[in-house]
């Protein structure tokens, strides 16, 4: 089988370059009417048949008939056909659904009066609609039905009860009326479903916190595009500080998406989208923690007091005998991501300022350490885990202030040096060799996903598992 590639992303003119892009392909549209069949069961099932009234001839007089409290008790819905309608939206096909319906019936002939309850089957219903795809004025993705057809070919209705052995034979002369009835009802059954899916859609936030530090601002960029391969969406995608949210100082990247048609979607975020998230937890304040020896493993050769740091600065333990030592550790500059091929760098700028606790807890500044940090890595999907690696590419610190004198921290860089290749990044990297579980919102998990980083960009393309049985 030939897989035809396709590219989301091609150049062209647009008021905001998006930070994320996704696209539902025409084999997930096809899936996803697995869960669109137990949706329009749900809705057949909830219809309102109001009562047939009507009058039959029998020959020695009319009969006044009614039929009244009507429901739905089973539908048999085979898989719809579901498929992108380029320049438009999706097509929606339905045929050959059957369903069963219970309820009471009256007549009235002359003083005679009678009831009983009846079944009737309702055989090939078809279904046809075009759904067309926009964005309303809070740039949130909008539906709406712009085509419905609705046909019943036959239905089939056995009275039971009182004299109905009487009421049986005349059948044929009100079905029609029933067909009739149960037609015009589908259309606006689908399209109030449709109105109620788009009331939905007008209520989502887009702007969705993802931490107690960052939100993300998800609001299409322009309408979505359909084609024949399927339906393309381009999404602001950018990451802000809740308390502080100021926009990033660096221009969006223009990336291009491809995937192939054996996938059922695909979704890709920029070098921009990720330095963004970077910059929002920078301005919120969070790329920052407090070191005290209460956190160093017991193990650890080294602790934070001032009697061990003697060999790095002799003064030291002069100066603060014994004392206990604390550190905080902040990024000095937004942490800076490069995607390229296969591979993501991160480079940090940090500083360290060092304290020695006084005997009445308060903090003697001791001196602060610039450090400037190059990292490497890589990262895949494995089943439901995402894994990777990482390396340390170069590690420099310099003396940046010091209020004990001027110390040589040549011993003090290799030292640190070697923790992170020895003790920091091999227990990052167990971590990152187990895998971290991915997102599974609401049941739904991934399948034959694949993670890649291309220049500028990351891409995932996967299939999805639905719970059907959840669904239905």
């Amino acid at each position: 089988m030939t897989l035809t590639p396709h590219t989301l992303g091609t150049p062209h003119t647009r008021e905001e370059e998006p930070g994320i892009r996704a696209a539902l392909t025409r084999n997930g549209l096809g899936q996803a009417s697995h869960v669109l069949t137990g949706w329009i069961q749900s809705r057949l099932s909830t219809i309102h048949l109001p009562e047939v009234q009507g009058e039959v001839d029998i020959g020695i007089g009319a009969v006044y008939y009614v039929l009244h409290d009507m429901s739905v008790v089973q539908c048999d819905l085979p898989e719809p056909e579901v498929a992108p309608t380029e320049g438009t939206g999706i097509s929606v096909l339905v045929s050959g659904v059957s369903i069963k319906i219970q309820g009471s019936w009256n007549t009235n002939f002359g003083i005679i009066h009678d009831g009983g309850w009846f079944e009737l089957a309702v055989f090939d219903i078809l279904l046809k609609s075009t759904l067309q795809l926009g964005s309303d004025y809070g740039a949130r993705l909008s539906v709406t039905a712009l085509f419905c057809q609705a046909e019943v070919g036959n239905v089939d209705i056995n009275f039971h009860g009182g004299a109905s052995f009487i009421f049986q034979p005349f059948v044929s002369h009100f079905t029609g009326r029933i067909i009739s009835e149960i037609q015009v009802k589908i259309c606006p059954a689908f399209n109030q479903a449709v109105e109620s899916l788009e009331s939905h859609l007008a209520a989502m936030e887009v702007s969705i916190p993802v931490s107690p530090f960052v939100f993300v601002k998800i609001p299409l960029t322009e309408s979505p595009i359909v084609t024949d391969s399927g339906i393309e969406v381009d999404i602001k995608g950018i990451f802000y500080s809740i308390q502080n949210p100021t926009e990033p100082p660096f221009p969006p990247n223009h990336f291009a998406l491809q995937w192939q048609d054996d996938c059922m979607l695909a979704a890709g975020a920029s070098e921009f989208c990720v330095n963004t998230v970077a910059f929002a937890h920078f301005t919120a304040g969070a790329l920052q923690i407090n070191i005290t020896d209460s956190m160093i493993p017991k193990t650890s050769p080294v602790h934070l007091n001032t009697s061990q740091f003697g060999p790095f600065i002799p003064q030291l333990p002069k100066l603060f005998p014994n004392r206990l030592m604390q550190v905080l550790l902040y990024a000095s500059e937004s942490p800076h991501v490069s995607l390229r091929t296969n591979m993501i760098i991160v480079e940090v700028s940090a500083e360290a300022k060092v304290f020695a606790v006084q005997p009445d807890s308060s903090l003697a500044p001791l001196f602060k350490l610039d450090m400037e940090i190059s990292l490497s890595g890589k990262v895949f999907i494995e089943g439901q885990l995402l894994k990777g690696s990482l390396t340390l590419n170069n590690f420099t610190m310099t003396l940046g202030s010091s209020e004990i004198g001027q110390f040589e921290i040549g011993v003090m860089q290799n030292t640190m040096k070697t923790a992170l290749n020895m003790v920091v990044l091999p227990q990052l990297n167990g971590k990152l060799r187990d895998g971290l579980p991915l997102p599974s919102p609401k049941g739904f998990s991934l399948a034959n996903a694949k993670l890649t980083v291309g220049e500028g960009f990351l891409a995932l393309t996967t299939d999805i598992e639905a719970p059907y049985e959840d669904k239905l």
